[in-house]
């Protein structure tokens, strides 16, 4: 039981500007993916984005937030997804090793965002008769790169923030001056 123990504390509150861009980061980017797949009869909209924009919008530096992470991390898992229903079906089990391998690739290209490993289960889920191949471009990879636009927008207003931490693996952050 000492393990569970915890002896940290709470993480300072929010300021009124960090509050602000998660209430406007987070209703734009889904409005707009909701007003996009009406407008074009084509769902830009999945469950895991709400989770992406608390994300992108609440922890902006996380590693978990960052554009690699986002765009990488939903088109790793959905492949994995649209892979495993189309090749083994919709049991439990291929659901199960779908989100594990999807969780393990995401890993292993260091591309980790958490809310795209619920998508092996929202494509397993829907079925065959809802998605397909095209499923990776809408909404996933629109989708993602959409909410990664508006977080570049809305992380940025203000002198001091500066989004995303990095691309591809190297640091947007200027090495400090060593005296």
């Amino acid at each position: 039981m000492v393990k569970f123990k915890g002896g940290g504390s709470l993480p300072p509150r929010p300021g009124v500007g960090q509050l602000l861009r998660g209430l406007i980061g987070g209703s734009f980017g889904i409005l707009v993916l909701c007003y996009l797949g009406q407008a074009a009869g084509v769902p830009w909209l999945m469950a895991p984005f709400g989770a992406t924009c608390a994300i992108l919008f609440a922890a902006p530096t996380s590693p978990l937030a960052q554009p690699r992470n986002v765009i990488a991390g939903h088109l790793i898992t959905s492949t994995v997804g649209l892979a495993a229903l189309y090749g083994f079906g919709d049991s439990i089990f291929v659901m199960s090793l779908a989100v594990g391998v999807a969780i393990m690739l995401m890993q292993l290209l260091r591309a980790v965002h958490p809310p795209a490993g619920a998508n092996p289960l929202v494509i397993i889920l829907a079925g065959k008769s809802v998605v397909g191949l095209s499923f990776l471009v809408a909404p996933v990879l629109l989708g993602s790169v959409l909410l990664v636009v508006i977080a570049a927008v809305i992380n940025n207003w203000g002198k001091e923030n500066h989004w995303p931490v990095y691309w591809h693996g190297m640091s947007l952050k200027k090495p400090k001056d060593n005296p």
